[in-house]
């Protein structure tokens, strides 16, 4: 499923997209990456803007953002774990302080519209993918910030090739992913990626690469058969997602492969072709019954073609296949809420999974707003408050966070926990920025 976040302003927009899918086949290929770094995979964030360029970058502490562009370009995990480990011997390098303080308790879609320089003006809550583009925000306040310089890139350079030798994984990747860009040096700067743009490319960059890939121990080891498979899904989920109209030239009608079928069935999805989607994701569940990520999607179907109650039942079969999954929870919540009417079990339920995602989502405006919600339709107005000055400190609208905890806390019981939060967003919004 995925959940389009877009940020807004006075310029142009860029989508935040998350899905739980490829970020859980992230994680799992950058793990030892972390691990050696001794990174807590918790605390460091991968977000993907939904972008044609290439770029990355590390913004508001241990978020690092990737362009869905540079996903689609890469030819296999390890591409796309050097480009992480480059990003990470950014952080470990000390050289990404500038401006950080501001940014750590923003949302993703705040420190983004932060980054691109637009303002912050967050337009959230969109659940449905359709519909949704994104448009390339190259601002000059954007490369400002990001820019390194040619030491720095260097230094994440070598600092990446020490990380995968020690977590025993190929080198390789990185080498490659930059050789299919050294062309670009050359060329005008508006043909140019941002990756190119932010992350000054050189030939002696690229020959010191080359050089420390030639000395790994594992420069010829193999990629394991289960990521690759992981890569060609989630290829086939963005190409069906952001480009629908390429798929049928991407795969063949004879390929039948699960990837090609996914490609085939999100992109019915995104084209509203309502009855081939729900064939093509009913032939992937029984093809692959405890799949969570297939059910989540018919899910997402279902209620974007208006069938909200239908969509529970399969969301609730992928929450039960993976309960920690904060996207799971508040897809599901979603659709309880809107099923709800006058049923307060559905309201109670949507909460208690809301409650849940808020620990596994922690910068969700999304969580905060769907409680606002659920709370005000139970006409609990002091925790409704709450949740949307929540929302609103995460948008970093201090003066409006700070007039709802004030109009919570005047019903909220006293010393409890949610009066002390409450509490704790006035003293916070009321200190200088």
């Amino acid at each position: 499923m995925f959940l389009t976040l877009t940020v807004s302003g006075s310029l142009k927009a860029q989508s935040i997209i998350r899905d739980s899918e490829i970020e859980s086949y992230l994680n799992e290929w950058f793990a030892p990456i972390f691990d050696v770094n001794n990174m807590d995979p918790s605390q460091v964030k991968i977000i993907l803007v939904q972008q044609n360029d290439i770029n990355a970058f590390v913004a508001g502490g241990s978020n690092i953002f990737l362009y869905t562009g540079l996903l689609e370009k890469t030819d296999n995990p390890n591409e796309l774990i050097g480009v992480m480990a480059h990003e990470l011997g950014h952080i470990s390098g000390g050289h990404l302080i500038r401006g950080r303080e501001a940014l750590e308790k923003a949302s993703y879609e705040s420190i983004l519209g932060t980054i691109i320089g637009i303002g912050a003006a967050v337009v959230s809550g969109n659940a449905s993918a359709a519909g949704v583009g994104s448009v390339a925000g190259n601002s000059v306040a954007g490369r400002r910030f990001l820019s390194k310089t040619r030491t720095f890139e260097s230094s994440a350079d070598q600092a990446a090739i020490t990380s995968m030798n020690r977590a025993e994984m190929n080198p390789e990747g990185l080498l490659s992913f930059l050789r299919k860009l050294e062309d670009q040096e050359l060329a005008p700067v508006n043909q140019q990626s941002e990756y190119v743009r932010t992350h000054p490319l050189t030939k002696n960059r690229i020959s010191a690469i080359a050089a420390g890939v030639e000395k790994s121990n594992h420069q010829n080891k193999a990629i394991p058969e289960r990521w690759m498979e992981q890569h060609r899904r989630m290829r086939a989920k963005l190409i069906g997602y952001i480009h629908p109209e390429q798929v049928s030239w991407a795969y063949d009608d004879k390929d039948l492969s699960i990837p090609a079928t996914y490609a085939r069935t999100v992109a019915d999805y995104r084209e509203n072709r309502i009855e081939n989607a729900l064939s093509g994701i009913d032939s992937l569940i029984r093809q692959e019954p405890n799949n969570a990520y297939f059910y989540e999607l018919k899910g997402q179907m279902l209620v974007d073609f208006g069938r909200v109650q239908e969509g529970i039942a399969p969301f609730q079969q992928a929450v039960d296949r993976r309960p920690n999954d904060g996207l799971f929870r508040i897809a599901l919540a979603h659709a309880q809420i809107e099923s709800a009417q006058n049923n307060s079990n559905a309201l109670h339920n949507a909460i208690e999974n809301l409650k849940v995602a808020a620990r596994a989502e922690p910068r969700s405006t999304r969580v905060h707003r769907l409680l606002a919600t659920a709370y005000g339709r139970q006409g609990n107005d002091a925790y409704a408050k709450l949740h949307l000055a929540e929302e609103a400190l995460l948008q970093n609208r201090r003066p409006y966070a700070k007039q709802q905890a004030q109009i919570a806390l005047e019903s909220l019981p006293k010393n409890s926990s949610a009066a002390l939060r409450a509490n704790d967003i006035i003293l916070f919004t009321t200190k200088k920025k």
